[in-house]
């Protein structure tokens, strides 16, 4: 079983989130997606939370991994020595001029001062993530509370694990309540129950994904077996068992993409009220954001076959 990276309260007012003790009304939020159709019913806000414990190899958001604000580099900006004041502002010495008229950066030595970024005049070098209040980003959200009115949108919660961050996510969904907005979640469920339960109790709607069934090959793709993510779904669609939920399967070659893969997790799926099945397709569109973060993409050019797709998703619809 790997180690439980969920948020550690620290007591009344405060939790351990993003890598560090900050008040419960903040936590680390590395994107807002305006006028989504896909992460919920209508039109929809998507809220970002960094931090996950699971290392997928076919992750598309590897920027969400880690628990921190962290450094992104894009060396295809970089304006060499006309500048190199990210050079000059690096604690650990860790960047240096390369003979291309590019600088490099030891990703494996940053600490994610972020000093760098801040002084980077071209955006080559930026910041993934920051600390942010729940009633500033809920602000955000319902600028554009018309849309969701007419077309029955609202607010969604991604990551990332939304649900690593329980306490900033129940307070961003509490405010959101408050302010009349619909609410939903997208969550692999690998967080511990009881610091899950309540943020269920705040949603409209919630997308849950289960990837495999097999413990071993779970832990092999995810770096977690798949312990937690059943127990915390299995007690979610009990304890709120009118909750709207849809259980979504990326399906990826060489891991999940088989009939028996799928059959499995559409019969658990299909064995509780309100909840439907859906198969998402394997794609590489976050690879370049691999290469910005200074690690390498494990699955390289592998492709998912069409035909095979639409087989498993004729079996995920059977009855």
């Amino acid at each position: 079983m790997a180690i439980d990276r969920a948020p550690i309260p620290l007591g009344r007012g405060t939790t351990f989130a993003c890598g560090r003790e900050v008040r419960v009304e903040k936590g680390c939020v590395f994107n807002i997606q305006k006028y989504s159709v896909h992460d919920g019913p209508g039109i929809r806000t998507i809220v970002y939370l960094k931090g996950c414990p699971l290392r997928c190899k076919w992750c598309c958001n590897p920027e969400s991994q880690l628990e921190k604000p962290q450094i992104a580099y894009n060396i295809e900006k970089c304006i060499g020595d006309v500048c190199l004041l990210c050079e000059g502002v690096c604690p650990r010495h860790n960047i240096a001029f390369m003979d291309t008229n590019k600088v490099w950066i030891d990703h494996g030595n940053c600490i994610n001062c972020l000093q760098c970024a801040k002084v980077c005049p071209a955006g080559a070098i930026i910041s993934y993530g920051e600390y942010r209040e729940a009633s500033d980003v809920v602000d955000e959200v319902e600028r554009d509370l018309t849309f969701y009115s007419r077309s029955g949108g609202g607010m969604t919660l991604s990551g990332g694990e939304p649900l690593l961050q329980a306490d900033y996510a129940l307070a961003l969904l509490k405010e959101a309540k408050r302010r009349g907005i619909n609410t939903a979640i997208e969550t692999c469920g690998c967080v511990p129950w009881k610091r899950a339960e309540e943020v269920f109790s705040y949603l409209d709607y919630a997308f849950f994904d289960i990837k495999s069934m097999d413990a071993q090959k779970h832990k092999e793709w995810t770096g977690w077996d798949n312990s937690v993510v059943l127990d915390t779904f299995r007690n979610m669609r009990e304890a709120y068992p009118e909750l709207k939920t849809r259980v979504r399967t990326p399906v990826v070659p060489g891991f999940n993409d088989t009939e028996d893969d799928i059959r499995a997790i559409r019969d658990l799926a299909r064995s509780y009220p309100n909840t439907d099945y859906e198969l998402l397709r394997y794609h590489r569109y976050g690879t370049t954001k691999y290469t910005f973060i200074g690690k390498e993409y494990e699955l390289g050019d592998q492709e998912l076959d069409d035909a095979l797709f639409e087989r498993l998703k004729q079996i995920s619809n059977e009855e």
